[in-house]
């Protein structure tokens, strides 16, 4: 298949993708690090989504034919100087993702792509999920009294779908 700015996107986004990952396992080992479990977890498991979700563009990828190489990833941070800056790096790579993928169905609908624009709508809703969940996180560590206060809210309360649901699309290899 013709390159084309959206499968360009794309391709790069497989890259984002797999970069969030790895700044969640940087995030979670940090929280393990403090001795907050909960939120390790958490972290842990969002890492195994966003691997989750470059895996569905690269199956999209082969399922079009289209030629891509999987980019490489940049440096993550690994230093944080408390429970909320982690968190608020999240939600802005959350809503930097959210920019991308509108910028991606843009482009599908540019170039009158109509199987492209249709596989990002899962991305869309999948974002408002995310930006919720990391805004949620964000908001209870900043009015939190203490650090248990939101390791409790964590095991308490459901933030996110936990990368489950049954419309996602297809996972190269099978999701994790």
């Amino acid at each position: 298949m013709t390159s084309t700015p959206f499968n360009a996107l794309l391709s790069t986004q497989i890259g984002n993708e797999f970069a969030a990952s790895q700044q969640y396992i940087a995030v979670a080992t940090w929280f393990a690090n403090q001795d907050l479990p909960q939120l390790a977890r958490y972290f842990y498991r969002q890492s195994v989504e966003e691997r989750n979700h470059a895996m569905m563009m690269v199956q999209y990828m082969l399922d079009r034919d289209i030629e891509f190489t999987i980019p490489g990833v940049p440096a993550v941070r690994n230093d944080f100087s408390s429970v909320t800056e982690p968190l608020a790096l999240a939600l802005e790579q959350e809503k930097e993702v959210t920019a991308s993928i509108e910028a991606l169905f843009r482009a599908a609908r540019s170039e009158d792509d109509a199987l492209g624009e249709q596989f990002m709508l899962w991305f869309l809703k999948e974002q408002v999920e995310e930006v919720a969940a990391m805004t949620t996180l964000y908001n209870i560590a900043e009015r939190a009294d203490n650090l248990f206060d939101i390791e409790n809210f964590i095991a308490r309360e459901t933030v996110g779908n936990g990368g489950r649901d049954s419309s996602a699309p297809e996972t190269a290899g099978g999701a994790l």
